[in-house]
């Protein structure tokens, strides 16, 4: 018997969950594909505005998580991203050279220095906030801020899946 004769014969609860299940597949194809459209042209606007500078995207982020969280050590920077260790230890050194992050002893590991901030780190890293703060604030103008927080939130989760399957 062919796959479409037992598809034909099967029960209606089976037939409307494997419909269910395809409809959702699709929801989420559509929404992956959106959001990595978005992604392309965040970047874009990224490179137009500042926000993403000659060390690319990753350097808002390494600066965002160093501000939130305090000195972190370059693995520990790697393990929060999709990214190697090696990307991350290039990209500090490359921050360092400009003087916005600096690497401090380690009290709990002699060889991995902590990175931290500098003054002027921590300047650089509040403008590009404000700067992102100000162009996100142009933006969604439609949508509620639940809305906005309810996307959010589905996106933050998927994001957890994908991490969770390996991805």
């Amino acid at each position: 018997m062919s796959e479409t004769e037992r598809k034909a014969i099967a029960p209606a609860p089976q037939r409307k969950e494997a419909h269910r299940a395809a409809r959702k597949g699709e929801a989420i194809t559509d929404l992956m594909l959106e959001i990595a459209q978005f992604f392309f042209r965040l970047r874009a606007l990224g490179q137009k505005t500042g926000l993403i500078t000659n060390w690319g995207a990753g350097a808002f982020g390494f600066m965002r998580s160093l501000a939130l969280i305090g000195p972190l050590t370059v693995p520990q920077i790697a393990e929060m991203r999709p990214t190697s260790r090696q990307r991350m230890q290039r990209l500090a050194d490359e921050l360092a050279a400009e003087g916005l992050v600096e690497f401090i002893d380690n009290p709990r590991h002699r060889r991995s220095k902590l990175v931290r901030l500098t003054r002027k780190g921590n300047a650089r890293y509040r403008e590009m906030s404000a700067r992102l703060l100000d162009i996100a604030a142009t933006m969604g103008a439609d949508l509620s801020e639940a809305e906005i927080r309810r996307s959010t939130d589905i996106v933050r989760r998927l994001s957890e899946e994908t991490k969770s399957a390996g991805g």
